[in-house]
């Protein structure tokens, strides 16, 4: 059984360092460490005092994402919910969960991790885009009939 991979499960040390090197990092951080490490990219040390828009986390092919403005996503834990884009940069995110994060992993995590998805409810803009892509495929197989 695939586990819906969180940001202290999935951002890990490299080989060269103790696999514990990390233990210590909140979940939130280890993208930031795991970017400088594998991307060789310096980032600034931004304060967590300095907060952007709230995000909304989802299910995502078996990773638990936030999705920053310009595009960029990263996984992210409810262990600490929160997530600096490694890109723009613009400050400390807070991430919405649900209220029960092991519920919805437990509903995703017999699925085929490729089939592992969960939209947060309250997310205004996945539901949307989820509706738009119902509405199309219903368009099809109406023209399909037809």
């Amino acid at each position: 059984m695939a586990v819906v991979l969180r940001a202290e499960t999935f951002y890990l040390p490299p080989p060269t360092m103790p696999a514990d090197a990390w233990d210590r990092l909140p979940a939130g951080e280890r993208a930031l460490r795991w970017t400088e490490v594998h991307a060789q990219r310096r980032l600034p040390d931004i304060p967590r005092e300095e907060t952007a828009e709230p995000l909304y986390a989802r299910v995502d092919a078996g990773r638990w994402l936030a999705e920053c403005g310009c595009g960029c996503a990263h996984v992210v834990s409810p262990t600490d919910p929160h997530m600096l884009c490694t890109v723009c940069l613009d400050g400390w995110h807070p991430v919405t969960f649900p209220p029960d994060p092991a519920a919805v992993e437990e509903e995703v995590v017999h699925q085929p991790r490729r089939h592992q998805f969960w939209y947060h409810p309250c997310d205004v803009r996945w539901q949307a885009e989820r509706l738009f892509l119902a509405e199309q495929i219903a368009a099809q197989a109406q023209e399909g009939d037809g």
